[in-house]
């Protein structure tokens, strides 16, 4: 593979991205008491409250055993907590506690900085353009990929 070809290949453009993006964030959240996989967690209770904690590693993306370790170093650390739902007292309702909304917070202005360094050579449109993007490939697309199904060999119409 050429140097210009594996500066076309998705794969290694997005690893490379990840892995530099991995590193800076990794440093910024253990400031606020967080893993990275802590940072997410956090962010998804506070945007958008799973029922059970099972919904939640569906939501993110994760394996529930890993959501369970995860959860127990938020709780550890004062940023979570856990309590029976009233109506299963199997399953639990995660909370964020005021010290993990606070830790979030600053978490997520830390990672905004590195995000605005690493997209400082893009304007606002391309910005956009670019996070839009992200999110549609996200959905769908990568769904259809992962799946393993074979790619089509119809045309598009």
């Amino acid at each position: 593979m050429t140097a210009g070809s594996l500066h076309d290949d998705l794969h290694w453009l997005f690893a490379r991205l990840k892995q530099g993006l991995a590193t800076a964030e990794a440093a910024a959240v253990v400031e606020h008491g967080m893993s990275l996989w802590g940072y997410t967690v956090l962010m998804a209770v506070v945007e958008a409250p799973a029922p059970t904690q099972l919904a939640l590693a569906q939501a993110i993306s994760v394996d529930k055993s890993k959501l369970v370790v995860i959860l127990d170093e938020l709780e550890g650390a004062g940023l979570v907590q856990r309590r029976p739902d009233p109506a299963d007292r199997r399953a639990r309702i995660i909370e964020v506690t005021p010290t993990g909304n606070d830790a979030l917070q600053a978490a997520r202005a830390a990672i905004q900085a590195i995000e605005d360094r690493l997209l400082a050579g893009l304007d606002d449109t391309a910005r956009t353009v670019l996070r839009d993007a992200l999110r549609h490939l996200a959905g769908d697309p990568i769904a259809t990929v992962e799946d393993g199904r074979p790619p089509s060999t119809a045309c598009p119409p």
